[in-house]
């Protein structure tokens, strides 16, 4: 019985390290080689069959109007620049609601919106909310908050049938590079986010105009794009 018992234990150390490797493997590079492709932008073409068309056009940090960075920031996650992958007190906010109305609102911040567009399926499921969570630790701790945002402004959808990343998100919605929006025009694009397939920007709802006009004024009380200031590259 011993026997068996250490066996399992070795077994499943084996296959512990194996994991912790891999992943390692999955989200390390990141810090310097841009993904191929992410999970989300697979489940579009394999649902999507021949209406799917890939519209995506990489921007580096440097290429990202800051202003458009800042709007994402703010419609989404306005703690980024402070925490460390996951924003404890919008979670609990958001336990308590699902306890008060039985409905669970999202509380994901941009770190774990990376991670689960990246690695994970959609879906909700205690097995995915984990691999989330741990996908979100790696990130932390071997890519840099500015690399974070990088990487999600350029795989985050932003329309219907391929359209991905800030700079397909413009030239869709506004017939023009990401380099050339005003951030008017940022705003109204993060106050698609997460939800991109239910609003067009470019023919923006009272909603979206109220919510692109609160985007704004939540800049202007953040302090502009000074509020990136310590997720900026040294």
């Amino acid at each position: 019985m011993r026997r068996l018992i250490r066996r399992l234990f070795r077994w499943c150390l084996i296959v512990g390290l194996l994991f912790v490797g891999l992943s390692l493997l999955m989200v390390a590079p990141l810090r310097w080689v841009n993904p191929v492709t992410s999970m989300v932008i697979l489940e579009r073409w394999w649902t999507g069959g021949d209406e799917f068309e890939l519209r995506q056009h990489w921007l580096s940090w440097d290429e990202i109007p800051r202003h458009a960075a800042l709007a994402v920031v703010t419609s989404e996650d306005q703690l980024f620049p402070l925490h460390r992958g996951f924003d404890v007190e919008s979670i609990i906010k958001a336990v308590e609601e699902r306890e008060r109305r039985g409905q669970l609102r999202g509380a994901s911040t941009i770190s774990q919106q990376v991670a689960r567009n990246l690695y994970l399926w959609t879906g909700r499921s205690w097995v995915r909310k984990g691999l989330e969570a741990w996908f979100t630790l790696l990130l932390e701790l071997t890519v840099p908050k500015h690399r974070i945002l990088e990487i999600y402004l350029n795989i985050a959808e932003w329309g219907p049938n391929g359209v991905f990343g800030l700079e397909a998100a413009a030239q869709y919605h506004f017939n023009r590079s990401a380099d050339r929006l005003i951030p008017y025009q940022s705003a109204l694009l993060a106050a698609t986010l997460p939800s991109p397939a239910r609003y067009t920007p470019g023919r923006a709802t009272p909603y979206m105009r109220e919510r692109a006009n609160w985007i704004i004024n939540q800049q202007r009380m953040l302090g502009g794009t000074a509020w990136l200031a310590p997720i900026e590259p040294m």
